[in-house]
């Protein structure tokens, strides 16, 4: 929470126009992770994420069409071009590192048959790095993973395509738990 409040008292402090791009960023960074891995708990990592996906979230988040109040506030004023900016530069740090211990491997092994069966592969690429507008997920905080599919499946996460919504539906909460699992040690 320090953190956060630090982030916030940060930006405040620097007046848009005066601030270098790093300058501007170092709020955001101070909770996704200097090198783009974050630390905190259901905080995403934004290393070498889509940059085209992280324009369209943080669009998202400015005109509070995806609510996190945290979020709101931070990107509240932003320009258009400060949006490009800030998502080209997310788009440029070092991909997150997964952990380094192998995993269970009965686990990993029945993620992959969700993952199979649910096609993952198809939008977020063979090797989780994504495309486009579709997030990079591979190495992606495990915790983060979870909330964000049980946020697709209640309804609570609003997306700009009702995909995930669809694809997570069927699915149970140890699924979640388990591709959460295996997408985090995703190479």
């Amino acid at each position: 929470m320090r953190a956060i409040l630090a982030a916030i008292a940060i930006t405040a402090a620097l007046p848009a126009a005066a601030a270098t791009l790093e300058e501007r960023l170092a709020p955001c960074l101070s909770c996704h992770g200097e090198k783009g891995q974050s630390a905190n708990q259901d905080v995403p990592s934004l290393g070498a994420q889509q940059k085209d996906y992280a324009l369209v979230q943080l669009y998202m988040f400015r005109e509070k069409l995806r609510k996190v109040e945290l979020m709101n506030e931070m990107a509240k004023g932003l320009t258009d071009a400060d949006l490009q900016a800030f998502s080209e530069f997310i788009a440029k740090l070092p991909a997150p590192v997964p952990p380094s211990d192998p995993g269970d491997a009965a686990r990993i092994e029945r993620a992959k048959d969700i993952v199979a069966k649910n096609r993952c592969n198809f939008c977020h690429t063979s090797t989780f790095a994504g495309q486009d507008q579709i997030p990079r997920i591979a190495g992606q905080r495990e915790d983060y993973l979870v909330k964000t599919l049980r946020e697709y499946k209640s309804g609570e996460r609003r997306s700009y395509d009702p995909a995930m919504a669809s694809v997570v539906e069927p699915m149970k909460d140890e699924d979640f738990a388990d591709m959460a699992y295996y997408l985090a040690r995703a190479r």
